[in-house]
């Protein structure tokens, strides 16, 4: 949907344009399109540098932040917000890796559990280290660090806002 949108030009005219989208669609283009590049750049530089993609670094995250307690693959999907086919096939790929190791749950074989192995936590500590470097580049590098907590913390605000709003939709 066309709005419209005034903008003040550096003379300090208003100045109203009839074919420039609202100006909140152009805001979050800038968002999702700042987003989506920072995310290649990230994955890029795994793959080049690690030889793991993106969702597999972001499983070997969750992985290690449960503490030694295996994961069900259905609770990892949810917070990856994936398709319980495409954990599966995440999973798949990392078993085959070494990354992960996959049981049934005790007591309900429907349900499996995945946890890291060795391997995993290595990779997870290498990927870790260039995921940092790669940030600190593109991320923090072009922001004032007054910039990048303002930044940060409407994120925060967003990202809770919309759990819950797609909480309320299941």
């Amino acid at each position: 949907m066309r709005g419209i949108m005034t903008t003040v030009t550096e003379q300090g005219e208003r100045q109203t344009d009839r074919t420039v989208p609202d100006e909140l669609v152009h805001e979050f283009g800038a968002l999702l399109g700042a987003s989506s590049a920072l995310e290649r750049i990230a994955g890029r530089e795994l793959e080049r540098r690690c030889g793991i993609r993106h969702a597999v670094f972001e499983v070997l995250l969750r992985l290690s932040r449960a503490r030694e307690r295996p994961l069900a693959m259905g609770d990892l999907a949810g917070e990856l917000i994936l398709t319980s086919g495409g954990m599966t096939r995440i999973i798949d790929r990392m078993e085959g890796a070494g990354l992960v190791r996959r049981e049934p749950a005790p007591g309900d074989r429907r349900r499996q559990l995945v946890e890291l192995t060795a391997a995993g936590h290595a990779k997870l500590e290498e990927a870790l280290r260039v995921h940092a470097e790669t940030l600190r580049e593109h991320f923090a590098g072009p922001l004032a660090d007054d910039q990048r907590r303002v930044l940060v913390d409407a994120l925060r605000t967003l990202h809770i806002t919309a759990r819950k709003e797609l909480g309320a939709l299941h």
